[in-house]
């Protein structure tokens, strides 16, 4: 049995438990509590977590504290996670990361994971139950499964809780596009007290690109990378912006970085700039639901000319709308764009439900006029 296939069978045993009676006691339960709180905050440590253990469940012998082959007697938990973990996490609909835990600057230290360990883990309580469950599995690697099957347990319910169904559109091939905008920005700029609204906008691009890697001659071949998380900064996630389309021989064609109400200034433009030099795509969009600030116009032309003389890029700024609908009248299926931008709200572990639910609210009020 391989690492992918024990987590998709301890993640299938956890979905059938009708107990949490694990025999755990509430240090460690409170400690795994934590983690799977704070499993999308905290991605890189829950996702470290879940490749020692999965590892000390195949390898037993294995002191999962030493995570680098250059340790004495260690191990390289980075390639597990790259290799099996997180496509497995990615598959199974879990909070993961693009691409590895180990990427992440205070976990990628070349130092034990001892309750010493110095790494700078932003939030103390994370660090504390991560080195502790690490410390306890190292010590009593029995307690290591059911460990698991909590965590799982724990993420299991969290992702139930956030599943809306989406329901369909009645009358989706007379739609226009003035609608299909209406209902937008009644989805992007409802107020919903909470996180993770500013993804709204990225997932509408994206399923925009979805129609024109179809429609347009100029997209033929290429293709979108996968949507990462929206809380992982570009410099974790090693993007050059939010969304990015390749050539068909891996090349970055296109790169578009969306703000949702910041208005754009030259320190915005400026990190576009370093992007576009170390990531070399073509065209660069900053798309945004506030203007260009007045007194850094002249300063971000003097940029976006720069660029193109130099460098050959084109970075394009715009407004979010105005993008938008240039874009719908770009595609040829609006009922295509619709039912892409549901699918992908409706898959979003990211969004919380109010975000689902209001996107359901916006539907039925059009399906009943």
């Amino acid at each position: 049995m391989d690492y992918r296939e024990k987590l998709l069978e301890l993640f299938n045993k956890a979905y059938l438990l009708k107990s949490v009676d694990l025999n755990l006691n509430n240090q460690v339960k409170q400690s795994v509590e934590i983690i799977a709180q704070k499993a999308i905050s905290q991605k890189a440590v829950y996702t470290v977590f879940v490749t020692l253990a999965i590892y000390k469940l195949l390898n037993p012998k294995q002191d999962i504290r030493y995570h680098q082959s250059h340790m004495p007697n260690g191990f390289s938990g980075r390639t597990i996670d790259t290799k099996y973990i997180t496509p497995t996490l990615k598959e199974l609909g879990l909070p993961s990361m693009n691409e590895s835990g180990w990427l992440t600057r205070s976990l990628e230290q070349p130092f034990p994971f001892t309750l010493d360990f110095q790494g700078k883990i932003r939030n103390t309580k994370v660090k504390e139950a991560f080195l502790y469950l690490i410390d306890t599995i190292q010590k009593n690697p029995k307690i290591t499964k059911n460990i698991m099957l909590y965590l799982l347990y724990l993420l299991i319910e969290e992702k139930k809780k956030n599943e809306v169904k989406i329901i369909k559109l009645s009358n989706p091939d007379k739609l226009q596009i003035s609608e299909i905008i209406d209902m937008l920005s009644k989805h992007f700029f409802y107020n919903y007290h909470t996180s993770n609204g500013a993804k709204l906008p990225v997932i509408a691009f994206y399923a925009i690109y979805k129609s024109l890697l179809t429609d347009m001659k100029r997209y033929k071949n290429c293709k979108l990378k996968d949507l990462g998380f929206h809380t992982t900064c570009d410099a974790t996630s090693k993007s050059s912006g939010d969304i990015e389309i390749y050539s068909d021989k891996s090349i970055l064609k296109e790169t578009l970085e969306i703000k949702f109400e910041k208005e754009i200034d030259c320190n915005i433009v400026r990190v576009a700039r370093e992007k576009i030099i170390k990531y070399n795509p073509t065209r660069y969009y900053i798309l945004s639901t506030k203007p260009i600030k007045s007194e850094d116009k002249e300063i971000i032309d003097k940029i976006v000319k720069d660029l193109r003389i130099k460098h050959g890029c084109q970075l394009i700024i715009n407004g979010v709308i105005p993008s938008l609908k240039y874009y719908l009248r770009l595609i040829s299926s609006l009922e295509f764009f619709m039912s892409t931008y549901s699918q992908l709200i409706e898959a979003d572990n990211e969004l919380k439900p109010i975000h689902k639910e209001k996107w359901n609210e916006i539907i039925s009020q059009y399906n009943n006029e």
